[in-house]
Order: C-alpha cells, then sequence, then structure tokens
C-alpha cells in the first residue's frame, strides 16, 4: 500500500482546473453529441443510465439533485489531492434507444475508463490508511460538504492499468451526490439544499484531543465520528484554504450552479474552513 491509492500531495494545488477537474477539458462529454442506451440503472437515489457516445466511450449518467453536488464534491475532492474519476455535469443532452432519441435534463456524466476498472469497494471501517491524517481529513472533508451518505457501497476501489508511476490501485470516495444540505440522523437529510447548508453548525466541540462536529452523517459509521483531531481539522483546510476564489467558483460552475448559488455556497464553505484554521 501506498498512500497515493487514496492521496497525492498536490503540487499544483493553486492551479487546478476545477471548472473540468482531473480529465480536463479534452474528456469532456459533448452536450450535443449522441449518447446510446446501453442499460438504465434503477438503483439509489438518483435514476440513470450507462450509455455510450459516438466515440465509443461509455459513461454512468446521473439525474436529479445530485448530478450537480456530485460534481462539485468530486471537484473539491481532487483539488487538494484525494483520488476521484473524471465527471462532469451537461446542463442538455440527448438519449438514443431503439432508435428513439429523446431529451433529457441535466446530467453527471462519470467516464468509464478502460483502464480504471472497478474491482470492488473498502470498508470506512477496514482499510489501509485507518490512523493516518489524509484518512481522518478524508472524512474531515464529508463534514466539511455535508455529505451524510458515508457507507461502504459508496467507495471504491479501481485497477489501474497502462505505464507510468500511478498506483495500480485507486481507493475512492465516489458517489458523492448526497452533499451540499443537511445533514441528519436516522432518517436521511438531503442534498443540494443552498439554505440548510448555511444554517448548519461546523465544528461543535474539542473534547480530548477529539473534534466533535455538528455533522449528523455517517450513522452506519459511527466509529468515524471519534477519530479527527485538532491537527487533521488544520491541515485539511490549511489544504482548502490555497484555494482561489476563482477555483471556488469554478468548482460550483462545474456543477451548473450560478454565480448567486455558487457565492453563497463558497462563503459558508470558507467560514467552515476559518472555523478549523482557528483550531491551530
Amino acid at each position: 500500500m501506498t498512500m497515493a491509492e487514496l492521496w497525492q500531495q498536490p503540487s499544483d494545488l493553486e492551479r487546478r482546473d476545477l471548472l473540468h477537474g482531473p480529465g480536463g477539458a479534452a474528456l469532456a462529454p459533448n452536450p450535443a453529441g449522441k449518447y446510446e442506451m446501453l442499460e438504465e440503472d434503477t438503483k439509489g437515489f438518483s435514476p440513470g443510465y450507462d450509455v455510450r457516445d459516438e466515440r465509443g466511450r461509455e459513461w454512468s449518467v446521473k439525474l436529479g439533485p445530485e448530478a450537480r453536488t456530485e460534481v462539485v464534491a468530486s471537484r473539491i475532492l481532487w483539488a487538494v489531492g484525494y483520488r476521484q474519476p473524471d465527471v462532469y455535469h451537461v446542463r442538455a443532452w440527448k438519449l438514443t434507444d431503439k432508435g428513439k432519441v429523446t431529451s433529457q435534463p441535466p446530467g453527471r456524466f462519470r467516464l468509464e475508463h478502460p483502464d480504471r476498472e472497478k474491482v470492488g469497494e473498502w470498508s470506512w471501517r477496514e482499510n489501509p490508511f485507518i490512523g493516518t491524517r489524509q484518512f481522518s481529513g478524508l472524512f474531515t472533508m464529508m463534514a466539511l460538504l455535508n455529505n451524510w451518505d458515508v457507507k461502504t457501497s459508496q467507495n471504491a476501489i479501481y485497477r489501474i492499468s497502462g505505464n507510468g508511476d500511478s498506483p495500480r490501485r485507486w481507493y475512492v470516495v465516489r458517489d458523492l451526490g448526497a452533499s451540499l444540505g443537511k445533514t441528519n440522523w436516522f432518517f436521511p437529510g438531503n442534498r443540494d439544499d443552498l439554505e440548510a447548508f448555511e444554517r448548519e453548525p461546523f465544528i461543535q466541540a474539542v473534547e480530548g484531543n477529539r473534534v466533535k462536529f455538528h455533522y449528523k452523517g455517517a450513522w452506519l459509521e459511527p466509529q468515524l465520528h471519534n477519530i479527527v483531531t485538532p491537527a487533521d481539522v488544520v491541515w485539511t483546510c490549511e489544504l482548502l484554504s490555497q484555494l482561489s476564489d476563482r477555483q471556488w467558483m469554478d468548482a460550483f460552475r462545474a456543477g451548473g450552479y450560478n454565480e448567486g448559488e455558487a457565492s453563497r455556497y463558497v462563503r459558508r464553505l470558507r467560514q467552515k474552513i476559518d472555523e478549523g484554521l482557528q483550531l491551530r
């Protein structure tokens, strides 16, 4: 195991393109392209499809409010060094199914790379990174983004093929759609709820060198609520504080948010980051 399977120091953090993400503009789906239905996905909260574009590339498409939140959360995680797949938000597109073409609402498009094969899931309870600052930082990111749906089935292990010095496996928190709203327990929270996100507090207390978040998610993984130290929060927030205003706004533009919505989300996120830095 190497830490690079989960996280890698972003040497270009202040220059990362959060509008297009790790895949860049070159891999982005064509909004005017042709997308052929391969299979309908009826699992989970959001409906979706597996499709193939005119270049032969396969995409997992998610519809509904998570189409926005997942792209933004993915951009922010990738910005500070966590492994993420190539995801994009497409405002409008057309689906072809058995010769019939239909207009579709906004969707999250995740590229299914032929050299990145999902080979399993990884557990928040048992993984090679428990006890590291980067792992605690990852949970801090979930609390900061209000991603309340934290469980094993949302995590993917990818087997990476091809040349280069890249690690042969990636540990990825892949399904991030339950973010940017209100966290809750025992009943689910919501997602893509700006006013609820603005209202929810971040840090509740520090007890015995452990940070207690107001965050009510991860109810299937209660052990995570007792792993984060003040130093872990400071480390995470120091990384996030290096992002420019433009990068923050680009992350939300990438998810289809307008300038007004984006500005309010960024303001609240910066408040949380400042709160975390005060633990130094």
